[in-house]
């Protein structure tokens, strides 16, 4: 009998073994990124400084800054939606500062709303500088005849609005912006699946090490014609 269960029990906890440890490594990948997003929450939520004289798309990603300078006239629409709220639009302006031209992601305006107009004046915005990465293969070019964008690709924006490749996304506004709702810059897009990927691997290895069980438990049993 004990010649039956060699091989159920050699392929049952090598496949627990295997199992197991890829669901480890998933935890282990789940404290790295969790970390990782740690930091991108903390450097998100730290005090505005001056917007430097040069950036760097990498170094300077999620950096707070505080401007104060004047809505230019041009601007797109990026279509954007929200939970709960569903389609709308982010509203990408120009922003001409004493030496800048740049651009701010103002927020969120839903589809039916009209836009408010510009406010006069200087106005201070605090903000997170932002590169987002949001083409794919399947994004749409930008509709030119309804100014619509379908991603925020800020050396594209830049190119067609004539500012720096720099972008403010909002977080908070020296003016009333209603109906238009700042969506400041958050780690909400930033996919960590690792703990979904180890409750999947350690159900596989508790499946895999049942049916090891069923198979020496069927094994064991005497055969019809055998005697025990």
């Amino acid at each position: 009998m004990i010649k039956k269960w060699i091989g159920p029990l050699v392929m049952g906890i090598g496949g627990v073994a295997i199992l197991v440890s890829l669901g480890m490594w998933q935890v282990q990948r789940l404290a790295w990124k969790e970390g990782i997003l740690a930091e991108i929450e903390a450097r998100i939520a730290a005090a505005p400084v001056a917007l430097p004289a040069s950036v760097d798309p990498v170094a300077d990603e999620y950096l707070p800054v505080e401007v104060t300078g004047q809505f230019g006239e041009a601007g797109l629409r990026v279509l954007a939606s929200r939970k709960q709220i569903g389609a709308g639009h982010r509203l990408i302006q120009v922003f001409e500062t004493s030496e800048r031209r740049i651009m701010i992601d103002r927020g969120f305006l839903k589809l039916n709303d009209t836009a408010p107009p510009l406010p006069e004046g200087e106005v201070t915005i605090t903000g997170n500088l932002a590169w987002p990465e949001e083409t794919d293969g399947f994004t749409p070019e930008p509709d030119e005849a309804t100014n619509q964008w379908f991603a925020r690709e800020v050396p594209d924006m830049a190119a067609a609005l004539d500012t720096e490749p720099l972008l403010i996304v909002a977080r908070s506004l020296s003016y009333d912006a209603v109906p238009v709702d700042p969506m400041p810059v958050s780690t909400a897009p930033i996919p960590n699946d690792h703990r979904e990927y180890a409750i999947t691997w350690f159900s596989l290895a508790a499946i895999w090490l049942a049916m090891t069980l069923y198979l020496l438990y069927r094994t064991g049993r005497p055969q019809k014609g055998e005697t025990t």
